[in-house]
């Protein structure tokens, strides 16, 4: 499976796979619990191969810096925890990416990549990281699922009920004073 196909939701805690395009969204099954829920088009949803980390140089894909960590552990989950302090975060992660930017990357982004990696390597999901050339056609779903407007415009024409009773050739009533 790509990181294309793998999900973060604003709100929902852990990662998801794609299941299936609805007309509404989507259906996407929780890496935590295989629960499976329905996201709509008004969610914010990020996919994880559009994700990418600030450096001082340069914005470094999530792809490198989960290939950085899986080479520093191995394979296996990381020594630390998403939990640990700030402190004991940034230094791991000053051992994983050293020219990353401090200023533009937060202790709670930190937590989320350590948190994501080990998700993914609880789920056997780290060969997706050695995949170059994916397909992008999940990821440009899950786009046009959102992009999509469920609001339609209004196409029924403005016609006053005189004109068309009139031109049914039905009577209409005259409200003006009669002259007598």
């Amino acid at each position: 499976m790509s990181l294309d196909k793998i999900l973060s939701i604003s709100g929902k805690p852990g990662l998801f796979k794609i299941v299936t395009q609805t007309r509404s969204g989507f259906v996407a099954e929780s890496l935590l619990d295989n629960k499976r829920i329905t996201v709509d088009i008004h969610s914010n949803v990020s996919v994880l191969s559009e994700i990418a980390m600030y450096t001082l140089t340069e914005e470094v894909p999530l792809r490198e810096v989960f290939k950085k960590v899986r080479e520093k552990e191995d394979g296996k989950q990381t020594t630390i925890s998403h939990k640990d302090s700030k402190d004991k975060l940034e230094e791991y992660f000053f051992e994983v990416l050293p020219d990353y930017d401090e200023d533009r990357v937060y202790p709670s982004d930190i937590k989320k990549v350590i948190q994501w990696y080990n998700i993914l390597q609880s789920n056997d999901l780290l060969s997706a990281l050695d995949k170059e050339n994916e397909d992008k056609s999940t990821a440009a779903k899950v786009e046009e699922a959102q992009s999509k407007t469920t609001a339609k415009p209004n196409t029924s024409k403005n016609v006053g009920t005189k004109a068309s009773a009139s031109k049914k050739g039905g009577s209409t009533k005259n409200t003006s004073a009669r002259k007598t």
